[in-house]
């Protein structure tokens, strides 16, 4: 299993519940995209969502993150209705979304600046997350001169920097290579491993689903497994993750 280490302090949340009863998900216009949904997100669960294309995985995130309301049913988090964005919720997309007129640093302090938190405290954090994605030489630069791997990482820390008591994450990795993307999950595992944070990661790699997910959502089926070896790459070959990897992929 991945080492864990303390993230910066600014980022330590307490994971929030997200729960779903009789949902039906879609936009406004058309219809449902799947039948009633329900789903509990337990306070710091990682739970990653696979399925076909068009199943809903991307509206589930938006619908969660309050930018695109429910076609019925009851959305909540900690009990309360989920009606609008909040900054408890970040939302990490597939293509990084920084703003490219703003310098690394700038990028990962927006959300700190937002909220109106004093530059000298934004800065300190920022400096603390550039060191923790190993971009520390990298924080005057824009996004342009960085590769998609940094990217990510820069992505990763703003999304955080934040302190949101849920991510999620709309298949970040999915642009990237076999080795970026590795070092990718391991990072997200290291950070969220001690933040508390509840995520929910949409993906379309099985593997990737088995590796960072205390449970796999199987959208389309209406099914929720859960992994027995989470975050542990040593036991891909475990007869149980097997067993689980041909369960998802028949799904699929």
């Amino acid at each position: 299993m991945s080492t864990t280490t303390t993230p910066p302090a600014t980022t330590t949340p307490t994971g929030a519940e997200l729960v779903l009863e009789d949902v039906q998900l879609g936009h406004p216009d058309g219809p449902p995209v799947l039948g009633t949904l329900d789903l509990r997100v337990a306070p710091g669960e990682v739970l990653t969502v696979v399925g076909p294309s068009g199943c809903g995985k991307s509206t589930l995130l938006r619908t969660l993150a309050g930018l695109l309301p429910a076609l019925g049913g009851r959305i909540s988090q900690d009990g309360r209705p989920v009606t609008r964005p909040d900054a408890d919720r970040a939302l990490v997309f597939q293509h990084d979304a920084l703003l490219p007129w703003r310098t690394v640093r700038a990028n990962i302090e927006l959300p700190s600046a937002i909220r109106g938190v004093p530059k000298d405290e934004r800065r300190r954090a920022s400096a603390e997350w550039l060191e923790r994605i190993q971009l520390s030489g990298h924080a005057a630069k824009l996004p342009h001169q960085l590769s998609g791997g940094q990217r990510q990482r820069v992505q990763l820390a703003r999304a955080l920097a934040g302190r949101p008591r849920a991510v999620l994450m709309d298949e970040p990795f999915g642009a990237l290579d076999a080795h970026t993307r590795s070092g990718m999950q391991d990072l997200l595992v290291d950070i969220l491993g001690a933040s508390g944070a509840t995520v929910i990661f949409v993906t379309h790699d099985v593997d990737e689903a088995l590796h960072l997910g205390d449970r796999v959502a199987l959208l389309a089926a209406g099914q929720v497994l859960t992994v027995p070896h989470p975050r542990q790459r040593d036991a891909a070959g475990a007869s149980a993750t097997t067993a689980l990897r041909r369960r998802i992929l028949a799904s699929l």
